[in-house]
């Protein structure tokens, strides 16, 4: 399944179904069909998903340095960057952010 995340302040953003629900795990969140985060949702949100990514890439990095060898294809940082972007860009210009299948 795909979502597709919208806002007025930045381009649309498209994830398939497990990274929204790996990022809506993160965000504590339902992942629903629709929804919304609203204007006053997004400040808190965006920290969490942040403090998320640097606490994926210190475990990245105590791996390498232990010889483990993490997928390239789990760095949360980089899969998660456009939709954190929409939701900066969003809370910058007083936007909610929306989805939909």
């Amino acid at each position: 399944m795909i979502y597709q995340f919208r806002c007025k302040a930045g381009p649309d953003v498209i994830m398939l179904a497990d990274l929204s629900q790996r990022i809506f795990d993160i965000l504590g969140r339902p992942l629903e069909p629709r929804g919304i985060f609203t204007i006053e949702q997004l400040p808190g949100l965006i920290n969490t998903l942040e403090t998320a990514i640097l606490k994926d890439l210190e475990e990245r990095s105590q791996a390498e340095n232990t010889g483990e060898k993490p997928k390239l294809a789990d760095r949360l940082g980089q899969r998660a960057y456009p939709f954190l972007e929409l939701m900066k860009q969003g809370n910058a210009k007083g936007e909610p952010v929306m989805w939909g299948v």
